[in-house]
């Protein structure tokens, strides 16, 4: 198992004590490989008392806060397993329910996706935007995001080796596992209510991460951009024309500050945002041919 974790001291103890009477239940080998992601409370300490104790657990400790993406990618690269699942350790994603993807596991499935058939322990703007978001993602790209699915999943060996070798800087792992395919099929279950601690993702951090998802597996906002400026330019040469054959037949006529100011504004509006989409990019460009490590590992702890 694959846990990414920032400040969740409160729910480690209650996480553990969950999965771990799950897993031994099953009567096979694990490892529960946790990531901390530069926590800043008693995270760490957490981990490495219950690490010490028990040598199924693994505790990857990031050199600071480099995002839940990079520390699922550390996640990844450290585990051992046949088949690996990614949760995370504020209890929304029931532990329950290993058994049966394991089960769909053995049948052939290569990814065995959860899917949040109830959402309403998540608040009704979330669920709306996240459906805004998926809906408007599969529009533009070429590669579509399984509705309502989260990191949470089942994936075996082979499409683990398959992600590994994906190491693109900016990540949005949603979009790397669906490009990665394999067979796949999809178990539904109700999220619950998280059981200790808040969310680390508030409103500006979610749009960012819409935006992550957007520019890293499509290039349609530069192409709309390219449609957009066609038509503008299209109605303005238009525009050109009428003005000229008007003052040929009824003279020049004082123009209007008005609507000279207006016409102003919204060009230089959409200039902007036009280099500002073309920006997003560049920029992903320039991070990329850094070739910067996605994350650092400050130690190991492994018994």
């Amino acid at each position: 198992m694959l846990v990414p974790v920032f400040n969740e001291e409160e729910a480690i103890p209650d996480f553990l004590s969950e999965t771990l009477s799950i897993l031994e239940g099953l009567a096979l080998p694990f490892e529960i490989v946790f990531v901390n992601d530069g926590s800043t409370d008693a995270t760490l300490d957490t981990l490495l008392t219950r690490a010490r104790a028990d040598a199924r657990i693994k505790v990857i400790d990031l050199s600071r806060n480099f995002g839940k993406e990079a520390a699922l990618t550390a996640a990844l690269d450290y585990a051992s397993g046949e088949a690996v699942i990614p949760i995370d350790a504020d209890l929304q994603d029931p532990p329950e329910l290993i058994p049966k993807m394991l089960a769909k596991w053995r049948e052939g499935c290569e990814v065995v996706l959860m899917r949040r058939a109830d959402r309403s322990s998540d608040s009704f703007l979330k669920r709306a935007t996240a459906r805004l978001f998926y809906r408007f993602h599969d529009r533009i790209s070429r590669v579509g995001l399984p509705e309502d699915v989260g990191d949470f999943r089942l994936m075996d060996r082979r499409v683990v080796e398959a992600i590994k070798g994906l190491r693109e800087q900016n990540r949005f792992m949603k979009g790397i596992f669906a490009w990665a395919g394999f067979r796949t099929c999809v178990v539904p279950y109700t999220r619950r209510a998280r059981a200790r601690g808040k969310s680390k993702f508030n409103g500006w951090r979610l749009w960012k991460f819409a935006v992550e998802g957007i520019t890293s597996f499509s290039t349609a906002p530069l192409t709309i951009w390219l449609y957009v400026g066609g038509f503008i330019s299209a109605c303005a040469f238009a525009y050109g024309l009428f003005i000229f054959f008007r003052t040929l037949i009824f003279g020049i006529e004082l123009p209007g500050y008005a609507s000279q100011l207006c016409l102003t504004l919204l060009f230089g509006g959409l200039q902007l945002l036009g280099i500002g989409i073309l920006g997003e990019y560049v920029g992903r460009t320039y991070i990329e041919s850094k070739n910067r490590p996605v994350y650092v590992v400050r130690e190991v702890f492994e018994k």
